[in-house]
């Protein structure tokens, strides 16, 4: 269900990203605010679909956690701006509908996050899988997702915290709401890569790693749009790109790891016969 919804957010934001004002919640702007935010929700859907798909509670919870910090943090930046959301009676019918689902999303989702968090661990605790099943990450990987993370929380933090100073240092402009909004998202996915770095598997860093590819190839789309948006060639948009090529670099990392078992190489895994 979080799937569906973050793909249909992702499909107006994304892909009608100048129709803001007339069918989304509020209006975003300039566009490459709106397809960056569109990308983001596109790419979390692969997160919340991977996780649903899970085998076991310990590998689901990565794609719960990220979701509740994330909901948590929309719900409080859209009551601190609720007077620029679509809610008087002249605003577009559409945008109106949007705006009180926006709410109701938002007011449900990280409530449905504590309850099946509780619900789950209640009925059955996790039991992280036996060293023999697991595929460790290696140095490197774990070393490239604290990095990401961290600067990730600490400059989504920024702009949650101090919206107006923090987006100076973005490579284009912003608005209070959308720096926070901006801000919401770096901490979900940089909770995100923390968690998977945490886990210390392969197999539970696959959600996050499908989650950075997808956000990657969606923002190289982004730019190939609105790129001109950005303060070309700023040490902001240059840190911007440097970025994002961490994460694609994180994330098809990750992918490609679970296609081997601990102690088994190329080779193995090549001539290995099934059972």
């Amino acid at each position: 269900m979080a799937a569906f919804l973050v793909f249909l957010a992702g499909l107006e934001l994304f892909v009608f990203p100048l129709r803001t004002a007339e069918w989304f919640a509020w209006t975003v702007d300039p566009p490459m605010t709106a397809v960056f935010l569109g990308a983001a929700y596109w790419a979390s859907a692969g997160l919340e679909v991977t996780g649903a798909r899970s085998a076991s509670w310990d590998l689901a919870r990565l794609a719960v956690w990220p979701v509740f910090v994330f909901t948590t943090l929309t719900l409080g930046v859209t009551l601190l701006h609720l007077d620029l959301f679509h809610l008087p009676p002249d605003a577009p019918f559409v945008a109106q509908v949007a705006t009180w689902m926006w709410l109701a999303i938002y007011a449900i989702v990280p409530v449905a996050m504590l309850i099946i968090s509780w619900m789950q661990t209640r009925s059955r605790p996790a039991a992280r899988p036996a060293a023999a099943a697991r595929t460790p990450l290696p140095l490197g990987l774990r070393v490239l997702l604290l990095a990401i993370a961290g600067v990730l929380l600490i400059f989504g933090v920024a702009l949650l915290a101090l919206p107006i100073q923090a987006a100076a240092l973005w490579p284009w402009p912003l608005t209070e709401l959308t720096a926070r909004a901006v801000g919401a998202w770096l901490v979900g996915l940089g909770w995100a890569a923390a968690q998977g770095q945490m886990s210390g598997d392969a197999r539970a860093a696959r959600p996050v790693g499908l989650t950075a590819v997808v956000f990657v190839l969606l923002q190289a789309l982004a730019l190939l749009r609105y790129g001109d948006a950005l303060t070309w060639p700023s040490a902001s948009a240059i840190g911007f790109v440097t970025v994002l090529l961490a994460i694609g670099v994180a994330g098809g990392w990750a992918l490609a790891l679970p296609r081997m078992r601990a102690g088994e190489g190329p080779e193995e895994l090549t001539h290995r016969q099934p059972a």
